[in-house]
Formats: structure tokens, sequence, C-alpha cells
């Protein structure tokens, strides 16, 4: 068959293609650009978040936590930012949300570590809200399937524009140019090359990230057949305490943290539920490509301090290594403040494109009529 007739076939897939599924690409890629900085938008629509810098007070935190809260015997997360002013903290599976999937308590509270500033449940304010209309179109662990195969659309729907456009031998820099053509059906498809031509590199990315993040498990199955693979490290046993023996000191934990592992820079504190054996302490080690959410770990007895595990990035399989990836990624934070600008740009691209294919097909539609 010859090439014009596979890019004449491809030009029709994706035009169908994009009808049939674009709006939807279109609400995902606009609420994937509205979270990017989600955070600091989240920071700025509260103003009682805005605090003076001071030193993080952990210990008094977890006392505060506990104190306000009795009936939540679990373990409290607390992340450490780079901003002093508030610790932000989590309790995972609490009973008003029960049945919804990923939607832990989420507190803020002041450096001192003796006020709560804030309480919101994940999914219930306007920022937490968008996020989960990005992963999962509001549709719970359903939701995040579908999201996952509308990525697979995705991806081909960009494969079939690109194949679509691809020129014959000799005619690349004719395709590469802009014509601006007088008609309005030429100048739409000319825009609508450009920009995809503009933008097909990152949306692949974006798109094929988002896809693994979606359906980790056929992701996972994936990457398992690849070299390099190693063993999970075993999980650990309940040590055995005596009836009455406390907890040692948060502080305590972390300075015992902290000497296992030196260059690790710390971002979450995960205390032991009221009767649980350890401090689990997340750290970025060199070679980790995520800042918020690293990939190391340090579990401490909470009875006697000693040092129970040490999980380092750096000895994981190569299953592992790539998983890593997918998240910084995806947000844009293993590239700083410009990556991020760039994904929130390339988020209002799927609109634009869709918006000049579906006037141009319309146009075309009035012309044959």
């Amino acid at each position: 068959m010859q090439l014009w007739s596979w890019r004449k076939i491809a030009r029709r897939l994706h035009l169908w293609l994009g009808l049939s599924v674009g709006l939807l690409l279109v609400l995902i890629s606009l609420s994937g650009a509205a979270v990017v900085f989600y955070v600091e938008l989240d920071q700025a629509l509260h103003p009682q978040l805005q605090q003076a810098q001071a030193k993080a007070d952990y210990q008094q935190a977890l006392a505060t936590v506990r104190a306000l809260y009795p009936d939540r015997t679990g373990p409290w997360r607390f992340e450490v930012t780079d901003s002093a002013g508030i610790i932000p903290a989590r309790y995972y599976n609490p009973v008003e949300t029960v049945g919804q999937g990923f939607a832990p308590l989420l507190l803020w509270l002041s450096a001192d570590g003796r006020t709560v500033l804030r309480q919101e449940f994940w999914g219930q304010h306007l920022m937490t809200w968008l996020y989960k209309l990005h992963y999962q179109l509001l549709l719970g662990s359903t939701g995040t399937v579908i999201v996952g195969y509308l990525g697979l659309a995705s991806l081909l729907l960009l494969l079939l524009g690109l194949l679509a456009w691809w020129p014959k031998a000799g005619q690349w820099r004719k395709s590469l140019s802009f014509k601006g053509r007088s008609s309005a059906i030429g100048a739409l498809y000319d825009w609508h090359k450009s920009l995809g031509l503009l933008s097909v590199l990152p949306l692949l990315l974006l798109t094929l990230t988002g896809v693994m993040l979606a359906l980790p498990e056929p992701t996972a199955a994936v990457l398992q057949q690849l070299p390099g693979q190693k063993a999970k490290a075993a999980p650990l046993s309940t040590p055995e305490v005596e009836p009455d023996q406390q907890h040692i000191s948060l502080k305590q934990a972390l300075s015992a943290a902290q000497g296992a592992a030196p260059e690790g820079q710390l971002a979450w504190i995960e205390t032991p539920a009221l009767q649980g054996p350890y401090y689990k302490f997340r750290v970025q080690l060199p070679g980790d490509p995520s800042r918020r959410f690293p990939h190391s770990y340090i579990l401490i007895d909470a009875y006697s301090g000693a040092v129970a595990q040490l999980l380092d990035i750096r000895e994981q399989g190569s299953k592992e290594r790539i998983l890593n990836w997918l998240h910084p990624l995806h947000d844009g934070s293993v590239g700083g403040l410009a990556l991020r600008c760039l994904w929130l740009l390339c988020g209002f691209f799927p609109l634009l494109l869709a918006w000049l294919g579906i006037r141009r097909y319309q146009l075309r539609l009035k012309g044959r009529s």
C-alpha cells in the first residue's frame, strides 16, 4: 500500500478519535494545568497559612494532634517543607471518608506545633477537588482506570497526528514551514499543524507518564520484564515489648534517622500508631528525582531507638528506578520552576488543538453542504 494512503488513514483516524474523546482529554489537560502549582495556589487561597518563618516543632505538633483528636489513634504524617511557617499534617483513612479511596484528613499547624490553622479532607476543597478531577474524573478508582485508557487514546491521537503530517522525502522544509494561507480552512490547518509540532514531544511525555501512573499494575508488569530487577526488602516483624514500655520521643527517633543517613534531606515524618512499632522517615538521598515524595525510607524502632531498616533508592532495581521518575516528570518538579511553567503552558495546548481541529472540520462540512 502506498505511503500516501497510510497518511490518509492516519488523518481519518486522528479526526474521529479527536472528535470522540477530545473533550475529555481537554478536561484532563486543563485540570492538570490547574494543579501544577496546586500547593502554592492552595496556600495563596488561605491567608491564615501565611505565617512568619520559625523553626518547626514536630514533637509539639504530634502532642497537639494527639490531644485534639484522641480517637485518631493511627499514624500521623508531617511534611517537612521548605516553608518553615507551617507544618502540614495528614491522617490517612479517617472514618469520615471511608470508601472514598485516597481521602486523608489534612491539617496545617503553626510552626510551633501548638495551633491548628486549618482542617480539610482531601477532595473537599478546591485544589484537591481539581486534583481528583484530573486523575479520577471524580469517579473514584474506576475513574483512575478510565483516565489511564483515555491517556492511551491520547497517545494514539498524538502519534496519528504526527503520522498524518509526516512529510515525503525531500519535502521536510516545505512541511515545517508556516504557509499563512488566506483561506480559513487552510489557516486553521497551518495553526493546528504548527502548534501540534511545537507541543507533541512534551505532550507525549506528559501523556505517557500519566498513563503509567494511572495504570500501575500493567505498568509494573511490563517493567518487570526488564533486566536488573532486585527483590523487595522483606517486611519487618513486630518487635516484642513490655506491656508498659513507652515510645521514645519523636526528637530521639529523628536524631537516630539523621544519623543513619546524614546525607539525606528529610521530606516526611510518619509517627507510629499509639501501639505501633516504628517511626518512618521519608528522605531524599542523592540520585532521587523527587524532593517532595522521595523514595528512601528509614524505620526507627519506636521503643529502642535502633535503626530497624534503611530502604535506599540507590539499591533498587530497574523497575523501581523507572517508576521513581514518573511522578516528578509528570508534575514537572524534577525540572524546577522552569519545567513546571512549561507543563502549565502545555496544559492549554490540547484545548487550542481541539478548537482548531473542530472548527476546521465544521467549515469543511459547511463547504460540502
